[in-house]
């Protein structure tokens, strides 16, 4: 059941445009707090570049975003990536070289709390607990994905969004940590959004989900 709380982030009016190509045109988007939303797509349909411009690595034409309250974008506010507090794992492999998987995910902690502690949690929870002391040299795409989500996971993020986030997992792996991940973001209250092409995550992860076409999302 898809929760009634308030309005979290509130995406109005984006357009984007690449070499005069209309990307996203006059796209909205309105994100409950705590729920799941994932988006579908053909490749190329701009998904990835509206992740971009949500956390402030692309910007976008004319458009506005609002976090919690927050006014993150718009005509004169440009809030820079590092304070908008949003998580973000993509496909490409993120790690840092010099930390193996267990410091890679203590990065993402404060030091005021018990990294060990938390880390051991939440690699335990995604399976990844056997990885702790491997380099990212080490890790297969599947491996680096997982650490990467633990790491942003442990981050606490205001929003948490999610780029294929299950790339080169097996199915067996997926069906075994869809629940987690689902249990681990409720329990901390973090609001996610996720682009996929596969829709089994669809079911077993989203509250709600939006196909992006035409530059523009229509709800599914």
């Amino acid at each position: 059941m898809i929760s009634r709380m308030k309005e979290f982030l509130k995406v109005k009016n984006v357009k984007l445009s690449f070499n005069n190509n209309e990307i996203l045109k006059g796209l909205n988007l309105t994100i409950a707090q705590g729920n799941f939303v994932a988006i579908t797509g053909a490749s190329g349909s701009g998904k990835t570049s509206l992740l971009r411009v949500i956390c402030g690595l692309e910007s976008p034409n004319q458009g506005e975003i609002m976090l919690d309250n927050t006014l993150l974008l718009n005509n004169e506010i440009c809030v820079p990536t590092e304070k908008r507090n949003i998580g973000l794992v993509i496909q490409e492999k993120v790690l840092f070289p010099h930390l193996n998987a267990r410091k890679n995910i203590e990065f993402g902690i404060s030091s005021k709390t018990d990294k060990q502690n938390l880390s051991n949690e939440i690699m335990e929870k995604l399976n990844i607990k056997q990885l702790a002391e491997k380099y990212s040299h080490e890790l297969s795409g599947g491996e680096s994905q997982r650490v990467a989500l633990a790491r942003s996971i442990v981050m606490k993020p205001k929003l948490l969004m999610l780029d294929e986030p299950f790339t080169g997992l097996d199915k067996d792996l997926k069906m075994k940590i869809y629940p987690e991940i689902k249990s681990i973001l409720q329990a901390s209250k973090i609001t996610a959004l996720m682009v996929t092409h596969d829709l089994n995550e669809v079911k077993a992860l989203a509250d709600k989900c939006f196909n992006l076409e035409s530059g523009k999302l229509v709800e599914i």
